[in-house]
C-alpha cells in the first residue's frame, strides 16, 4: 500500500509540473506581448528597465536619450532597482514623485541623478533631490509618498520585471508595431552602434 501511495503522489506531481510550466511559459509570453510595444500613436519606441543606482544604466541613459530624439520616438521607462543597491529603490520613488509635476522634469530628475550618481549614497540622497526642486523652484516636501502610492508604482514594475525574468539593468528593448512577426528586440549590449542600428531597423520595417 505504501508503494502503490508514494507511486500516486510520484505521479500527482509529474502532472502538475507537466500543467504549470507551460503555463508559466505563456504567461511570461503575455507579459512581454502585453509590455513590449509601442505606446498609442508610435510605430517604434525604446522600452528600458532601470536602476537609478546602476552605472551601466548612467552610461548607457544619454544614447537612450539620444536615440529617440534623433529617430523621434518615445522612451518607455520602467523601475527595476536592485537590491544591492541601497538607495535606488528610494531614488526611483522620488523621480515618480517629479513625475506627478510633469514627465518630462521626472525624465530629468532621472538623467540628473546619473550625472551625479558617484556623489550619492543612501544618506544625500534627499539632498539631491532638494537641491534638483529648488533648482526648478519648487520645493520637495518631507513626506513626499504619504500614502505609498509612488512606491507602489515601483514595485509594480519590480514585479513586472520578475514577471519577465530579467536579470540585468539596464535591460533595453526596441519594440514596433510594424512586424508582427519581430515585435521586440533586445539588446544585451545597448552600445551607441547596435542602437541605431537595431532603431533604424524598426523604423524602416
Amino acid at each position: 500500500m505504501k508503494k502503490i501511495h508514494f507511486r500516486l503522489v510520484l505521479a500527482t506531481l509529474s502532472l502538475a509540473l507537466l500543467f504549470t510550466i507551460p503555463t508559466t511559459r505563456a504567461a511570461a509570453q503575455d507579459t512581454l506581448d502585453t509590455v513590449l510595444k509601442p505606446p498609442a500613436g508610435s510605430d517604434v519606441a525604446i522600452v528600458v528597465f532601470e536602476d537609478l543606482e546602476c552605472p551601466d544604466c548612467a552610461h548607457t541613459a544619454p544614447a537612450l536619450a539620444q536615440a529617440a530624439k534623433t529617430h523621434k520616438i518615445p522612451i518607455l521607462r520602467h523601475d527595476f532597482p536592485l537590491k544591492k543597491h541601497p538607495w535606488a529603490h528610494e531614488a526611483a520613488v522620488m523621480a515618480r514623485y517629479f513625475d506627478t509635476t510633469s514627465k518630462d522634469l521626472g525624465n530629468e530628475f532621472r538623467e540628473y541623478i546619473y550625472g551625479k550618481q558617484p556623489d550619492i549614497n543612501a544618506e544625500n540622497l534627499r539632498s539631491y533631490a532638494e537641491k534638483y526642486a529648488a533648482a526648478h523652484k519648487m520645493s520637495f516636501p518631507h513626506i513626499y509618498d504619504p500614502d505609498g502610492t509612488l512606491a507602489a508604482q515601483v514595485d509594480a514594475d519590480i514585479d513586472l520585471g520578475k514577471a519577465l525574468n530579467l536579470k540585468h539593468t539596464p535591460t533595453v528593448y526596441v519594440v514596433s508595431s510594424r512586424n508582427p512577426k519581430k515585435p521586440y528586440i533586445e539588446l544585451e549590449e545597448p552600445t551607441d552602434e547596435d542602437l541605431y542600428a537595431t532603431v533604424d531597423a524598426m523604423t524602416k520595417n
